[in-house]
């Protein structure tokens, strides 16, 4: 007789994480049925969302995985169904909410998710990069994290993240690939090779507001946003679709680049925003015997600190400098950042620091309803 009980099969089962949504497939009612016979022969039947689901090899194996730990399983068999119109509409609705409404999510009175508009007054900064490594930082503490890569144009954050995968549609809701534990979304996954997007204002905006509404992140701690060099459309959009996004400045220690990058953040003093803080990139060239060539000058980020504290009125600190390093380069052309790829450098530890700066800022509850009614 087999010792595989179906409490034992369910609890393992429970493990299985679905790679998208990023919970249990029993959760989400992927779960068809799963019995073992005397000889601990196992059947399961999983629901897949859509018939053409890019993952199904991973559940697949993640599942026969689970069960083949359990004592008493002899074998594995897994059948892949998909899921009725019914059971998807389900499904959103208990993703979304009552009802499956659609909306942004990081607008709602409850959310906590802080979200972090990475800006810069002019391109060639590292703003994607440093948006990237990150997100990845944050994730390998523990934390849910995001990231919509907001430069339309000249997206770039599939690349850097090595993520080729297209995101799975249910209906009208988008589940965005997964990499190093970041849920990613980008025009550039939607796009035949390096096609380029020729849009202007208005289609941006939708972009933009289609990623924020349609796209599920889930509950996440921290959302990174990378915008577009400069103070254009998606600035201004951003400001609208998210009013609650803080900015981040990227810039180099020159003082031109600080000047122009002073623009980005005074935007904050038109839409209302905060901006949590500088940083400086490229900032030194560190050398062999120990010593530093700063390459394009210094004190630019320092700078760009003190203006911007004054220009908006509250203290605006610089987070960290970011030196110059071959592997950050080698990181992104291979699609692994140097904070998973080469974290004992001194750039990953210097974006290691700035992460750890954002994550000790906590998920404020400053105005949102306790559900507390005076007796």
């Amino acid at each position: 007789m087999s010792t595989a009980s179906a409490e034992a099969l369910q609890a393992a089962l429970a493990t299985v994480i679905d790679p998208e949504l990023r919970r249990p497939i029993t959760e989400l009612g992927m779960v068809e049925s799963v019995s073992a016979d005397a000889a601990g022969a196992v059947q399961l039947a999983v629901l897949l969302t859509i018939a053409g689901c890019p993952l199904r090899d991973t559940i697949t194996n993640d599942a026969t995985e689970a069960l083949s730990r359990v004592p008493g399983v002899t074998s594995v068999d897994v059948e892949l169904k998909v899921m009725t119109s019914a059971q998807r509409e389900a499904l959103k609705e208990q993703l979304r909410g009552p009802g499956g409404q659609r909306g942004i999510p990081f607008t709602k009175p409850g959310s906590l998710t802080k979200v972090y508009a990475v800006a810069s007054g002019k391109g060639g900064v590292g703003k994607s990069s440093v948006t990237v490594n990150l997100a990845c930082a944050l994730a390998a503490q523990g934390l849910r994290v995001g990231i919509v890569d907001a430069d339309v144009h000249g997206f770039s954050v599939p690349a850097l993240m090595g993520i080729t995968q297209k995101p799975t549609q249910v209906d009208d809701m988008i589940l965005p690939p997964v990499a190093y534990g970041v849920k990613v979304i980008s025009i550039g996954m939607f796009v035949a090779g390096n096609q380029p997007v020729a849009w202007r204002g208005p289609m941006l905006h939708r972009a933009l507001e289609q990623f924020l509404t349609d796209v599920y992140f889930g509950d996440l701690d921290a959302l990174f946003l990378d915008l577009p060099p400069g103070t254009g459309d998606i600035a201004i959009s951003v400001a609208q679709l998210l009013p609650n996004a803080e900015i981040l400045v990227v810039t180099t220690p020159q003082a031109a680049a600080a000047d122009v990058a002073e623009r980005a953040g005074t935007i904050a003093t038109q839409t209302g925003q905060k901006v949590a803080g500088v940083i400086e990139n490229m900032s030194f060239l560190e050398m062999p015997d120990g010593g530093r060539m700063e390459l394009f000058g210094s004190g630019g980020g320092a700078i760009l600190a003190e203006r911007l504290t004054a220009a908006v009125g509250s203290e605006v600190p610089l987070l960290g400098q970011i030196p110059l390093d071959i592997r950050l380069r080698e990181g992104g052309d291979a699609g692994k950042p140097v904070v998973l790829a080469a974290p004992e450098t001194v750039a990953a530890r210097a974006m290691e620091t700035i992460a750890e700066a954002l994550a000790s800022r906590p998920r404020g509850l400053s105005g949102l309803p306790l559900g507390i009614q005076p007796r």
